[in-house]
């Protein structure tokens, strides 16, 4: 059916994301990584031993591989997570490296967004953290499916095993409180290179794998195409051309599942239902296509179709709702307030939108809820209700991670305020009056 593959073949490919906390050596344990794995170029190696004998040291500073694109974020520019492209003999990766200082813990969300397994990082001698559990919940809120706890530093600790143990302990009760599915612990030197490409020699108490070995071996389960079929329009495309008179076509990126010619559809949010009279994928026909392709369906009557509409299977499309209820991660140096005016944009469809009610932000030290904080600000997680201008086609982010997530954007700059998740539970219902005004916000 489709291409995606699970396990650990040739063409499997893992994306994953690193987090840590200011100092935890995150960046030495990406540098360690590039490094063993043989993934670094003999000129950048080149480059990293110079600069690391400029400043009196005799070994490559591994960290010097990543210090870039650091250096660059320091300077105030807006790409902030780093991304690099590695493979072995066994695997090809995608790293999102995301920045450690809790201001920057906004930017984990770029990169774990996609991620299918998240490495926090922590420094043996100081242990869980609060930037730890920042870092667990943000990758337990985005439904990361599998989350590797590095002990670094274990070189610092005198490898003692009641060290690791502790931290182990303590992280894996806080992560599955949290509803992490899959955790796992490997106690490292990336300094040394202890446990993170070749087993080490000073830790015979342990018996796990590698960080490389899990990463190469990790059961990436979750294929999209499994999940019911969703195809967010970009554009009509009507060519008008002599050969094609009629040609009336919906082209987009397919989000989840799989389309089939014949198939009875739904669009979202009309209602509207047809079948799928043909799909051309690189301008040919064929009769199936599966995400991550990017097609264009034909269907067999005219309907009143335009961008942002979504196209899902007839038994399983999503109910639309101008009201939504979310979990939400505030990126913006702006608070976000009740009463704001925003856009909210899905998938490929923007719409004006009302903050209704902040009911709740999540308290990290005991994932408890602080309820009506007034307002969120930057790298806050809380609970929000939002009244959308136009009916939208949600899914439970808990469902699917592409449809089910959003983002509230100023409309007065197009900045992004909020990176929401849809379908958060409340304690219970939430009623808040909108108030009345006359700026054509009022719905």
């Amino acid at each position: 059916m489709s291409p995606i593959l699970s396990g650990t073949s040739m063409t499997s490919l893992l994306r994953f994301a690193t987090a840590g906390s200011v100092d935890d050596g995150k960046s030495t344990l990406v540098g360690r990584l590039l490094h063993d794995s043989k993934s670094v170029l003999s000129d950048q190696l080149e480059a990293v031993e110079l600069a690391s004998r400029r400043r009196g040291q005799e070994a490559p500073d591994l960290a010097l591989l990543t210090d870039g694109l650091r250096a660059e974020r320091e300077q105030g520019i807006t790409i902030d997570v780093a991304y690099r492209y590695f493979a072995t003999p066994r695997r090809r990766f995608i790293l999102a490296d995301t920045p450690g200082h809790v201001q920057y813990t906004r930017n984990m969300v770029t990169g774990a967004s996609t991620a299918q397994l998240a490495v926090v990082l922590v420094d043996a001698r100081n242990g869980v953290v609060e930037q730890t559990r920042r870092h667990a919940a943000v990758a337990a809120l985005l439904r990361v499916p599998h989350v590797v706890l590095a002990v670094n530093k274990m070189d610092l600790v005198d490898y003692a095993e009641p060290v690791f143990a502790a931290i182990a302990e303590e992280f894996t009760a806080y992560a599955a409180s949290l509803g992490v599915p899959g955790i796992t612990t490997i106690p490292i030197s990336a300094l040394a290179g202890d446990n993170v490409v070749t087993p080490s020699a000073n830790m015979d108490w342990y018996g796990g794998p590698t960080v490389l070995e899990h990463l190469e071996t990790v059961v990436v389960d979750s294929d999209p195409s499994e999940d019911p079929a969703r195809l967010p329009v970009q554009c009509v495309i009507r060519p008008q051309t002599a050969e094609h008179p009629d040609y009336r076509g919906y082209a987009g990126q397919i989000a989840s599942g799989v389309l089939r010619v014949g198939d009875r559809m739904t669009v979202l949010p009309s209602g509207l239902t047809s079948t799928i009279e043909g799909i051309d994928a690189l301008g040919e026909p064929v009769d199936s296509a599966w995400f991550p392709q990017s097609v264009t369906v034909r269907l067999a009557d005219d309907l009143d179709i335009s961008r942002g509409d979504v196209i899902a299977p007839a038994g399983s499309a999503p109910v639309p709702s101008q009201d939504v209820e979310a979990t939400v991660c505030h990126l913006h140096d702006r608070p976000l307030k009740p009463g704001d005016r925003v856009l909210l944009k899905h998938t490929t469809r923007t719409v004006k939108a009302i903050v209704k009610d902040i009911p709740s932000r999540l308290t990290l030290d005991d994932l408890s809820q602080h309820p009506a904080p007034g307002e969120l600000v930057a790298n806050d997680i809380g609970r929000v209700v939002v009244r959308t201008a136009e009916p939208l086609a949600l899914d439970a982010y808990a469902e699917s991670r592409r449809t089910g997530s959003f983002l509230l954007i100023d409309p007065a700059d197009g900045s992004t305020l909020t990176a929401g998740m849809a379908g958060a539970a409340f304690a219970s219902p939430v009623t808040v009056e909108t108030p009345a005004d006359d700026d054509g916000w009022d719905f």
